[in-house]
């Protein structure tokens, strides 16, 4: 991991909002546990990365997930994305204080070349495929729940 760490760090592209390379490995562990699919890794990145750079709280569930440690069940309630912990991207600005996973090297790979879309909003698809569908705004982000969560 050091080395892929290393290397990823070394080949990344200007600009990233990371102060070091455990920065971008704490990136690619919340990439890791968001997708899974390939086409989606650096749009996913591109989210957290345009996030951070605007100072928008990166309001991602593994990352409460992750702060509720065993209390996870399988579901997270309102109450969840509410309660305070150092992992709940929904209450806290920035990056967590600690990586969430154990990233492989395609994580890395996105958390140092994000794509160069604007995209602040992402949602599953639901549909098998592990694809989600990436908005650039509140308002195509709340049209791509309704169609994909809500089935409106």
């Amino acid at each position: 991991m050091r080395e892929n760490l290393q290397e990823a760090w070394d080949d990344r592209q200007s600009g990233l909002p990371y102060k070091n390379p455990y920065e971008m490995l704490i990136m690619a562990s919340l990439i890791e546990k968001e997708t899974a699919h390939e086409d989606d890794r650096a749009h996913v990145a591109a989210v957290f990365v345009n996030r951070l750079n605007i100072g928008m709280r990166l309001q991602t569930d593994p990352t409460v997930i992750y702060g509720m440690g065993d209390a996870y069940k399988g579901r997270i309630r309102k109450a969840d994305l509410q309660r305070d912990t150092p992992y709940n991207t929904y209450t806290r600005s920035g990056l967590t204080p600690t990586p969430i996973a154990l990233p492989g090297k395609a994580a890395l790979e996105a958390a140092g070349h994000p794509s160069d879309e604007k995209y602040l909003y992402f949602v599953s698809k639901m549909d098998g495929t592990g694809l989600s569908e990436f908005s650039h705004n509140l308002s195509e982000h709340n049209a791509a729940v309704r169609k994909y969560i809500l089935k409106k």
